[in-house]
This record gives structure tokens, sequence and C-alpha cells, in this order.
């Protein structure tokens, strides 16, 4: 079992930026392939970003691209979404998850909430 637990959501103005964050416990964190995912009110939950095992390669969202970047530190279980150049459309809760490789994203977060006011 992993367990994962975001934080650093907020309500932030249009234009502003946020980073999230997301620990990691129970198995070895290196071992999974991280993603970050948003649900706004009303919608789908939609991917966003992901990330390897070593960084080596990272995946976004055409919606985000260019303004969100995804990282991890292995040594910190951690792995992190800097948000820039937010905008309302931003507006959801955000969940990290870990996939082992074979099966999907296996292990959610509770979500963190992000607001951006126009």
């Amino acid at each position: 079992q992993v367990q994962l637990v975001e934080s650093g959501g907020g309500l932030v103005q249009a234009g502003g930026s946020l980073r999230l964050s997301c620990t990691a416990s129970g198995r070895t964190f290196s071992d999974y392939t991280m993603g970050w995912f948003r649900q706004a009110p009303g919608k789908e939950r939609e991917f966003v970003a992901q990330i390897s095992w070593n960084s080596g390669s990272t995946y976004y969202a055409n919606s985000v691209k260019g303004r969100f970047t995804i990282s991890r530190d292995n040594a910190k279980n951690t792995v992190y979404l800097q948000m820039n150049s937010l905008k309302p459309e931003d507006t959801g809760v955000y969940y990290c998850a870990a996939s082992d490789g074979r099966s999907g994203y296996n292990y959610w977060g509770q979500g963190t909430q992000v607001t951006v006011s126009s």
C-alpha cells in the first residue's frame, strides 16, 4: 500500500502561482510513476501531469503545458506541481496518484482544493 497526502492548495488570484506537494509513505517511492489529476465542479477528473520514477520523462495536459511543472524528490518521497499563470479554469480539487506501471494509477490522495479567482 501507498499512502499519499497532498498539501499546498488554496485561493489565488488569476495570474498567480501555487506549489502543490504530495508526500508518499508505505512503499518505495521511486518504484512509482507519479501523476497529478484535477476535478472541477460538475466535471470528470482529468489528467494534469505525470513524471517517471527517475524524473526522466514528464507529460502534461495541453491545457497546462508551459504553465505547470511537475517534479519529484525521491529522497523526500515527494512529488510537486508548480502552477504558474493560474486561470479561473484551473479551479478544482487536485489529486496526486501513484502508478506501478502495470495497472494504471493504483493509489490516490485525498485531494487539495485550488481556487483561482478572476
